[in-house]
C-alpha cells in the first residue's frame, strides 16, 4: 500500500509514518519544512501548493494538518477544500485526522460537545474551525474521505498499547467514564483504517 502523510512533520503525523513504515507500507511524508520523519520518500511542499499530480498514485493520502492560532481557523476548512478538489474523482481515499468537539451528544445529532456548557473555552476556536470543516467535507461525494475523530483526552505522551474501540458519530466513554486516547493508539487506528477502508465517506471516532 502505498500512503501519503501531509503535515508528517507533526506530533500524529510522525506517528502515523512511523506505524505505517512498521507494517511495510510504502510511506511518503509530505512537509512543508525538512523532513523530521522516519520516512525516506519526501515531498516538501506547503499544502496549499500540492497539485494533483502530487498525490497521483497514492491509495490514501493522511491529511494530518492542524492549526491553534484563533486567526486562522479558517485553515482547516481551506487546506481541507483544497485537498478534497486535487483528489476529486480520483481512486485515492483522504483520511482526516479530525477533533474530538464535534462529535455529537445524542442520537438525534442535535448537539455536539463543543456545544455543552462546560466544555472548555480554550478548545473551542479549534473545535469549531474543525467542526465546520467537517460540515463541509460531508457535502463532498467526488472524494472517498474518512474523518477520524479521537477521544477528548487525546494524549501525545500516551504509550502504544495496540487496542482501541472504534466508535461512531456519537461521543463515548468507556467504563471508567473516560474519553481518552493516546497519540500512538490513534496512529494504530487510523493506519488500520487505511488497510482496510470500511468507512468511506464517514465520520468515525476511536477511544480506549
Amino acid at each position: 500500500m502505498k500512503i501519503g502523510v501531509i503535515a508528517a512533520n507533526g506530533k500524529v503525523g510522525r506517528l502515523i509514518v512511523k506505524e505505517a513504515l512498521e507494517r511495510g507500507m510504502d510511506v511518503t511524508a509530505i512537509v512543508r519544512s525538512a523532513n523530521k520523519t522516519e520516512a525516506k520518500k519526501v515531498i516538501q511542499k506547503d499544502i496549499m501548493a500540492l497539485t494533483r499530480e502530487d498525490l497521483e498514485g497514492f491509495d490514501v493520502v493522511v491529511d494530518a494538518f492542524g492549526i491553534w492560532d484563533d486567526e486562522k481557523m479558517n485553515l482547516h476548512s481551506v487546506t481541507l477544500n483544497h485537498l478534497a478538489d486535487i483528489l476529486s474523482g480520483s481512486s485515492t481515499r483522504l483520511l482526516v485526522v479530525g477533533g474530538a468537539g464535534s462529535l455529537y451528544m445524542d442520537k438525534d445529532h442535535s448537539q455536539r460537545l463543543f456545544e455543552t456548557a462546560d466544555f472548555p473555552k480554550e478548545y473551542l476556536p479549534v473545535s469549531r474551525g474543525q467542526g465546520k470543516s467537517l460540515d463541509e467535507l460531508r457535502k463532498r461525494n467526488d472524494v472517498k474521505w474518512t474523518y477520524i475523530s479521537p477521544a477528548a483526552e487525546f494524549d501525545p505522551e500516551g504509550k502504544r498499547t495496540g487496542s482501541y474501540v472504534l466508535a461512531g458519530e456519537e461521543f463515548t466513554v468507556n467504563e471508567k467514564g473516560e474519553s481518552y486516547i493516546s497519540y500512538a493508539d490513534y496512529a494504530v487506528a487510523l493506519v488500520d483504517e487505511a488497510e482496510k477502508g470500511n468507512h468511506i465517506r464517514e465520520r468515525i471516532s476511536v477511544r480506549k
